[in-house]
């Protein structure tokens, strides 16, 4: 697996970030086109995004074909961002809004969280592993300094700040 390039800031800490979605459909069926259509603007996009460092992706350039989970219509996305702010960005004010938007024509509503934050040294790069098990902590314990949610939102010190 390609581990993309790492971009290099001052900052001590970075956020990581990973996702999951359960598709209602396989990748290649007509229900998924509007969502399969968009992976490759969405990565660039996030590439140029001012406070992006790092995606997890194969050799085709997306994570689509990564599984962290035995169920095969799970997608897994993780990422590195400079701060909450960045990725909130990212999220919520740029051309990634439309596909959170139309999310339900794609995915499942999920039962527990789908996205899961935690921060990490500047230069780390987490691996699924790492990201599974913060998903872990986060369904079995709550938000905590350890795993968080755009809602509840811890700082670098691990202080509660939302």
């Amino acid at each position: 697996m390609a581990r993309g390039k790492l971009s290099v800031v001052s900052s001590q800490f970075h956020l990581a970030q990973a996702n999951i979605a359960r598709m209602r459909a396989p990748q290649d069926d007509p229900v998924m086109e509007g969502f399969v259509s968009r992976i490759e603007s969405l990565n660039a996009l996030a590439d140029a995004t001012p406070g992006f460092v790092w995606r997890l992706q194969t050799e085709d350039g997306d994570a689509t074909a990564i599984r962290v989970f035995e169920d095969e219509l799970i997608l897994f996305n993780l990422t590195v961002w400079e701060s909450i702010e960045a990725l909130e960005a990212y999220v919520y004010r740029s051309n990634h809004l439309e596909a959170v938007q139309k999310r339900a024509e794609w995915f499942e509503r999920p039962e527990k969280s789908p996205l899961v934050l935690w921060w990490i040294d500047a230069g780390h790069i987490p691996d699924e592993q790492e990201a599974l098990g913060r998903f872990e902590a986060l369904w079995e314990d709550g938000p905590s300094a350890e795993a968080f949610t755009f809602r509840v939102r811890y700082d670098r010190g691990g202080q509660r700040v939302s």
